[in-house]
């Protein structure tokens, strides 16, 4: 007869884990998705952690202005030094007004990335919201939201956009105005932002559809499965098992879409501010700086290779996280 002691140690548990970091632990053999992440923190870093180190531990005493003492301002136009090559003072030399092309590419980042983020974050709010409604809901219910889903989808996108931005930009010009003169903010900030802001609602608040649509076929499967038949079964509220039960269960399939909406939301500030339709002057995105450098890719061709290469790079980026992200929330990884 064995021993307590004995038995203890024939009966050990292994100690189990959970989906999120079995997903963790797939996610970091997946070599291209780490060096993903790799780049796009350092995007990050030089986009948004350079301007904002530049305007807060510059001197005030300082005769150069502050946003100049780290990083050169994207707007200073010096016509006397238009074209310059790379050198010690412009990095990667300077535009066709004499602006220094490194500070216009990494604040034209921060105007891409925001857009491509907030755009995203409101449409996955909308799109998961009415995806879940209406994947829950009854047969009739869930037939006209997805139909009108389908009209939607049968619209021009961009046209809707652009009315949509224009029809915005009336009222943010009221409000920018009613922050000066009451907040005694900055001009220069406040405008630079609420010009912005049309082009965020715009963009997310049509561009939920294709969100709503993998959350309702997401829902339309978790609801079949055992552990929502039990929470129906004690009774629990509609809204009580959507918010606590099936739309947590659906976050894996919804963060692997999210990292591919962004960049398609930054690709469609692009096409805008190239069309001349996104961004307003003098600010830069880098829609605008490829519109920029396509004008002189034949004679300064750095102007078009440089904002195309950070702006590539974010793109492959973003797409080659994804794809890691959906092989390690893979449900069928899980089990191998």
């Amino acid at each position: 007869m064995d021993t307590p002691d004995q038995v203890g140690k024939t009966t050990s548990v292994e100690k189990g884990s959970s989906l999120w970091a079995d997903a963790w632990q797939r996610l970091k053999k997946n070599h291209m998705a780490v060096f993903s992440m790799i780049v796009l923190g350092l995007i990050f870093v030089l986009c948004f952690a350079i301007p904002i180190a530049g305007n807060a531990f510059a001197p005030e005493d300082d005769a150069i202005r502050a946003a100049d003492y780290w990083l050169k301002d994207p707007n200073n136009q010096n016509l006397n030094n238009t074209f310059a090559s790379p050198s010690g003072q412009h990095w990667l030399g300077t535009d066709q007004s004499g602006r220094d092309l490194f500070s216009r590419v990494l604040h034209g980042g921060q105007i891409s990335l925001l857009v491509g983020i907030v755009a995203t974050t409101i449409s996955v709010l909308v799109g998961v919201t009415y995806g879940a409604i209406a994947g829950y809901s009854s047969k009739t219910v869930d037939t006209v939201m997805m139909r009108i889903v389908d009209i939607l989808y049968g619209l021009p996108f961009l046209v809707l956009i652009i009315l949509f931005s224009l029809l915005i930009s009336e009222h943010m010009a009221v409000y920018s105005a009613y922050i000066i003169k009451e907040w005694k903010w900055d001009s220069v900030t406040v405008n630079k932002y609420a010009n912005l802001i049309p082009l965020f609602i715009a963009i997310g608040a049509l561009g939920w559809l294709t969100m709503a649509r993998v959350a309702r076929a997401q829902v339309m499967t978790l609801k079949k499965l055992e552990f929502v038949e039990a929470a129906v079964s004690l009774g629990l509220r509609k809204k009580t098992i959507l918010l606590r039960h099936i739309i947590p269960n659906m976050l894996g399939p919804i963060i692997v879409y999210t990292t591919l909406t962004v960049p398609g939301f930054i690709l469609t500030e692009a096409t805008l501010s190239f069309l001349g339709l996104g961004v307003e002057a003098p600010n830069s995105s880098w829609g605008i700086l490829l519109q920029e450098g396509a004008n002189y890719m034949e004679t300064h061709s750095r102007l078009l290779i440089i904002p195309s290469i950070v702006f590539s790079l974010t793109l492959f980026a973003l797409n080659f996280l994804g794809d890691g992200l959906r092989d390690a929330l893979d449900p069928k990884a899980a089990k191998d």
